[in-house]
């Protein structure tokens, strides 16, 4: 059954170990975090399922990462001292899959030890109540973004008949154009992508989300749009209250923290 969802950003810049200097900047981002983390803790989840981009995607499929253990470093990042180690849900795993392909939605089994930024960042928040709950990381693709919610509603029904609680994680940065010091530089777009992210999954929009402006989202190099379609059809048909946690972008990265409570 699920239990619990949320939207969480990935950029490493959120912890003080790779952004000493200006981390501070953050502070309502991270707050905002620590606040999902504690509501996510209160779900005791036995596996969550994180929606987040990998190193090894391949176009025209989804990919779900199974690996035992998974390690999670930061040293592409200056952090050399950083690990932490994670365990896969193998048996959700095993029948997602099974249950996807029969009913012919295009995924693929990787294994990726070292887990990507995109999931390792949000889990360093996410894991300080929950030492033992176990992962299921699935990466989006470059499908349309109908085939990315198509894809959420299939595994929806594993995930509810499933007897373990598990939470579902769309992590992800929006926007990386929302300033001139962003990594790609200044453009208006992605303010507008951003803004209009946080409207339509303030007022559950999923038909908004599907029409989404194309051009918006490739201007604003955004990170975290396929991940919450992802997530929008994992839960559709199901009675949801949407909460913005926070949305800012100090360093020119979009970030949206928000829970969607189940009802």
């Amino acid at each position: 059954m699920i239990v619990f969802a949320g939207i969480v950003p990935c950029s490493p810049l959120l912890l003080p170990s790779v952004n000493p200097e200006r981390v501070g900047l953050l502070e309502k981002t991270r707050n905002a975090m620590r606040e999902l983390s504690e509501e996510l803790f209160a779900a005791h989840p036995d596996t969550i399922v994180l929606f987040c981009e990998h190193t090894q995607s391949p176009a025209d499929a989804f990919a779900m990462n199974v690996a035992d253990p998974y390690t999670a470093s930061l040293a592409a990042f200056g952090d050399l001292g950083y690990t932490q180690t994670y365990h896969p849900d193998f048996m959700l795993a095993d029948k997602a899959q099974r249950d996807l392909r029969g009913g012919g939605v295009p995924i693929t089994m990787i294994t990726e030890d070292a887990l990507p930024f995109g999931a390792t960042v949000p889990l360093e928040f996410l894991r300080e109540h929950l030492p033992s709950a176990r992962i299921v990381p699935i990466a989006p693709c470059g499908l349309s973004a109908k085939e990315h919610f198509d894809f959420g509603a299939a595994l929806n029904n594993t995930l509810v008949e499933s007897p373990k609680r598990i939470a579902i994680i769309a992590a992800g940065d929006c926007s990386h154009t929302r300033s001139t010091e962003a990594p790609d530089g200044l453009h208006a777009e992605g303010k507008q992508s951003d803004d209009l992210l946080e409207t339509l999954i303030a007022q559950k929009n999923t038909a908004g989300l599907l029409q989404f402006d194309a051009t918006l989202l490739h201007e604003g190099k955004d990170g975290a749009y396929r991940q919450i379609v992802m997530l929008f059809g994992a839960l559709d048909g199901s009675p949801v209250e949407a909460r913005i946690l926070s949305h800012e972008a100090p360093l020119g990265i979009g970030q949206i923290v928000a829970e969607l409570i189940l009802r």
